[in-house]
């Protein structure tokens, strides 16, 4: 059978926490620089020149910094105070909130609530909901979102929406006696007072050129980034640009690292306060690789960006023991962040790529890194895991290197002083991996388990949630991937890792959102609450065939609900459906459930089409609102698998 691993790894404890390196940005008159520092260009013609010899076209990603400060810019003494952010009168004791990485980092995310509403986009409309009680939920506002909405926040009153479009600009190119236009993808960023929910007001626009990529809230702090290909125009580039309503626009300073990529794009981060109706944000731009990662503490931001150009020459601070051996490695920056201004501090390096934000992790002070080399040697294919612990200048002070020959990761989780890690390929154990010494981690224990794991959410210090696939070995001898999985389970004994319990949902072809956005994961440890949205395969009877045996399948669209506990594992409440006895097809459909979360004892289920209210004491419907999407403004996409 396949089965996946899951690496445990166990604490740093406290370290000694490097003196802080200078806040300044490398430059060219700055003295001798450190590898791994950012260098700012001193001229739009540099940029031209060093893109003209550097780039190789197509694809690059990025990391960032800037100088805060600036006059006409914003800063946290310009900010009014913050407007109190308690949920309204009647409205829920208590309620879920966006599943998050990191306590206190909100992620932006299409659907929030304050426990007495819903703001959700939908399509291109953002929708308020009066929903608590549900009996009465109905929608109290429809606004039209100028551009393709992607993500919101909602801090108290205020509601932030972020969308893309295509404008088209003027520029005037040296020695053109007339401006020409170019076209480009521009993020919005539209700041509502919403404090008449029926009523939604619009008291600021802002406009990063570039696809919108992430951002995180941190109190009344907006962290944006946005990404961009150079553009350019006669043989000239033309340059990011952030604007703040009708003012001249602002053009970034721009930084690129010492270490050669083998692409670029232009990446701007900004920060803003969602008090502050004025002012132009903090922003910078870097020139750095397309394949990028976001994380974010309440202390840092770090991004990792995955270099597969020539191996670096320079000095070997800071680099992992195999980073010399391959070109499959990865980039972090770190960025100290506090009240919407953003200072930069270290470039590190490690060997192999992330597999998503959670490949990331801060604790005590330091940065933990799970990756996956990927590569070919004269001997054929290559392929491992590694672990790194860096400390606040970057420097890596911990290693484990070639874990699980010939497997990926598939999932990762740091929790407190452990991680969790799934790797798979065919028989796989669950490893244990201690890093209570930094400096000589090992291997403490594992357990062979069937299937893996996408998605890992800690129920407690000694127990953990995993959601993936179930595996079979066929007739063929390969492994075969068959229904979702959950799993709980038990590691409080570092050595001995157990499953306490499974369950195994649908057939081949059973689809979650899940797999995908951990937003879809909703887990309540206080409620004992676990809820997984399906797209459930069901083979059956095929009724309307004259010929014995055949059979046909469907898809049904919901949710199901759990209870959890570590001494008896899953019990199924109930089921929410959204849409039953669809085509098999029917993966992203419109009843796909996408998001859910609860109000008191009311389930509210999210898909495209409606969000249904369910009671959590005997599963009955209380309620659907029907959404304003409308399905030709996008066509339902293919499913990711």
């Amino acid at each position: 059978m396949g089965n996946w691993k899951l690496v445990v790894v166990a604490a740093l404890g406290s370290l000694v926490i490097a003196a802080i390196i200078g806040t300044a940005l490398a430059s060219e008159d700055a003295g001798e620089e450190t590898w791994g520092d950012l260098r700012k260009f001193a001229s739009k013609e540099e940029i031209e020149a060093f893109l003209k010899e550097h780039a190789q076209g197509g694809r690059s990603d990025g990391g960032y910094s800037w100088a805060p400060g600036i006059a006409g810019q914003e800063t946290a003494a310009d900010a009014p105070a913050p407007a109190s952010t308690a949920a309204p009168t009647s409205s829920a004791r208590d309620y879920s909130t966006t599943n998050v990485q990191v306590e206190g980092v909100d992620e932006a995310d299409f659907v929030k609530n304050d426990g007495k509403h819903i703001c959700i986009i939908s399509g291109e409309t953002l929708a308020i909901l009066e929903a608590f009680p549900a009996k009465d939920a109905k929608i109290v506002s429809e606004t039209r979102i100028d551009g393709r909405p992607t993500a919101l926040f909602l801090a108290g009153d205020r509601l932030v929406v972020f969308a893309t479009r295509t404008e088209e600009q003027m520029t005037t190119p040296e020695g053109s006696v007339t401006p020409v236009p170019v076209w480009r993808t521009v993020t919005h960023a539209y700041v509502y007072d919403i404090g008449d929910r029926r009523d939604p007001d619009l008291v600021r626009t802002l406009t990063f050129t570039g696809n919108y990529y992430d951002a995180r809230m941190i109190g009344d702090y907006v962290y944006a980034l946005t990404r961009e290909a150079p553009v350019w125009v006669r043989d000239e580039i033309v340059l990011p640009e952030v604007r703040a309503g009708d003012a001249p626009p602002l053009r970034p300073d721009v930084y690129r690292p010492e270490s050669p990529l083998q692409n670029y794009v232009f990446y701007t981060a900004s920060a803003f306060s969602v008090r502050n109706d004025t002012g132009t944000p903090d922003a910078e731009t870097f020139l750095l690789g397309y394949d990028t990662t976001l994380f974010v503490s309440q202390e840092n931001l770090y991004i990792g960006y995955r270099n597969t150009g020539p191996v670096y020459s320079g000095p070997t601070a800071g680099m992992t023991s195999d980073s010399a051996g391959t070109r499959d490695r990865t980039i972090i920056h770190r960025f100290a962040i506090e009240r919407g201004q953003i200072d930069y501090r270290a470039m590190g390096e490690v060997s192999g790529h992330l597999l998503n934000q959670f490949s990331l992790d801060e604790y005590a002070g330091n940065l933990r890194v799970a990756t996956t080399v990927e590569g070919w040697t004269r001997e054929g294919s290559l392929q491992y895991n590694n672990v790194y612990v860096l400390d606040p200048a970057m420097k890596t002070i911990g290693t484990l290197e070639h874990i699980a020959p010939d497997e990926r990761i598939y999932a990762a989780r740091f929790s407190g002083d452990r991680l969790y890690l799934v790797t798979f390929k065919r028989i796989d154990p669950l490893f244990v991996i201690d890093l209570s010494d930094p400096k000589r981690p090992g291997i403490l224990g594992k357990l062979k388990i069937p299937g893996y794991s996408d998605y890992l959410h800690p129920y407690d210090a000694d127990h953990i949630i995993g959601v993936g696939k179930e595996t079979n070995e066929n007739t063929w001898g390969g492994v075969s991937i068959e229904g979702l999985k959950i799993a709980l389970f038990d590691v409080s004994d570092v050595n001995n890792p157990a499953l306490v319990d499974s369950v195994v949902i649908g057939e081949a072809g059973t689809d979650s959102e899940a797999f995908r956005d951990h937003k879809a994961f909703l887990f309540a440890a206080e409620k004992g609450l676990l809820v997984i949205p399906v797209s459930e395969i069901k083979r059956g009877e095929n009724p309307s065939s004259s010929y014995r045996g055949s059979y046909s399948t469907t898809t049904w669209q919901g949710v199901y609900v759990y209870s959890v506990s570590p001494s008896s594992g899953f019990t199924l409440k109930g089921t929410v459906a959204h849409g039953e006895k669809g085509p098999s097809y029917a993966w992203n459909s419109l009843n796909t459930v996408r998001r859910s979360l609860f109000m008191d004892d009311t389930l509210y289920t999210v898909s495209q089409k409606s969000i249904v209210m369910t009671g959590l004491g005997d599963y009955s419907r209380i309620n659907e609102v029907f959404l304003p999407y409308r399905e030709e403004a996008y066509p339902t996409p293919y499913p990711v698998w």
